[in-house]
């Protein structure tokens, strides 16, 4: 930590590198981006250094020449519901072990001084030995946002042989059943999903969530039965490169769903409108390569895709034929390109107007999709 040690405007102040850089250090990851605490100091001292606030709820600065995360040391204390039910203290007199104290799990609380000695309160050295998620101290329970957090570090580090603590999984258990998961926003449940859905194992995600019972309250309908076969409608995500966006892996695994239920979801859940449609498009095509391939189902599909306006959907859809059903994309793509060829202009001058032109035009794209398809 040279950089910093020789850095002027943090001259004379208590600085340590913590969180995500230590821990992935630890494991021989590459670390791209660096968090940093200081002790000891206060708002004043860091905007006089130069130092650019950023936090809105605490105070959290940003280098002004490296642009990296300067936080003051601070402690929490729960005054609501929710991840965002705290009082956050920030003062000149809170410790390193106070900040350090106040986080999710012990590989998170660990922190690296200038001359690279480890401060290492909770053990999280030995954890990180054991491949094991466990949390720093009992006031994990006080924000349900960490329920999900451990969870989308299982299906990080899991493939690393990581698993969750059972003390840490039966207080996940405790915060699910209190209610409080509820208390979380829509969007920063997806949020957490989101990144777990990129991660290398993100089935391991779901799972551990339905083992403390905290799938309950946001998605019942990935549960049990359903949950398993979600996950193994995933799975080719899981496989291919082209398929590795955690878009195509949510809409994949919901695909299996009913409408009404992919509907539940993408509204409990305030999905971004791209990817509730993307799971709508997956289901449409899974139960199209499913069918007979009559000329009218694939008709159906592409009016269902809203071919015409929006072709980029059916692209989207033949690149996931390609990848789930390789040997059906010659004679889908044919089919696409004839039904594409059938031009309105052509049946307005033969007379077509109106409701008339609408389904003679449906109807030569159907004939157009049967030769397609021989």
């Amino acid at each position: 930590m040279t950089t910093v040690q020789n850095d002027p405007r943090i001259a004379g102040l208590e600085v340590y590198r913590v969180g995500g850089a230590v821990r992935d250090r630890l494991l021989g990851w590459p670390v791209y981006d660096n968090d940093w605490v200081v002790v000891g100091a206060t708002p004043e001292v860091m905007l006089q250094r130069g130092f650019k606030p950023v936090g809105r709820d605490f105070p959290v600065f940003l280098h002004p020449d490296s642009a990296e995360e300067y936080a003051l040391a601070r402690t929490e204390r729960k005054a609501g519901h929710g991840y965002a039910g705290f009082q956050v203290i920030a003062s000149p007199e809170v410790t390193l072990e106070d900040d350090l104290l106040r986080r999710d799990l012990t590989i998170n609380a660990i922190a690296e001084a200038p001359d690279g000695t480890l401060i290492d309160p909770f053990h999280g050295q030995q954890d990180i030995q054991a491949r094991r998620l466990r949390h720093v101290s009992p006031a994990f329970s006080e924000d349900p946002l960490r329920v999900l957090r451990t969870a989308r570090f299982l299906a990080r580090y899991q493939p690393l042989d990581f698993a969750i603590a059972p003390e840490t999984l039966a207080l996940m258990a405790e915060v699910s059943t209190s209610g409080e998961m509820a208390f979380l926003a829509a969007e920063r449940v997806w949020q957490e999903t989101a990144k777990a859905l990129g991660e290398a194992a993100p089935a391991s995600y779901f799972v551990a969530l339905e083992d403390c019972g905290a799938s309950t309250t946001w998605w019942p309908e990935l549960s049990g039965d359903a949950l398993r076969t979600g996950i193994a409608a995933m799975t080719p995500a899981l496989e291919r490169d082209a398929l590795a966006h955690g878009d195509w892996r949510y809409a994949l695994m919901a695909s299996p769903l009913s409408e009404a239920q992919r509907d539940s979801l993408a509204q409990r859940l305030r999905l971004p409108n791209a990817v509730a449609a993307l799971a709508r498009h997956v289901a449409l095509t899974q139960t199209m390569l499913a069918g007979s391939r009559a000329p009218s189902a694939v008709a159906d599909w592409l009016e269902r895709l809203d071919a015409w306006r929006k072709p980029g959907q059916v692209d989207a859809q033949l690149m996931l034929v390609g990848e789930l059903a390789p040997a059906q994309l010659e004679t889908l793509q044919a089919a696409w390109q004839a039904a594409r060829q059938v031009s309105p202009q052509t049946l307005m001058a033969e007379g077509y107007r109106g409701a008339a032109l609408g389904a003679a035009l449906k109807e030569r794209r159907r004939l157009a999709i049967a030769e397609a398809l021989g």
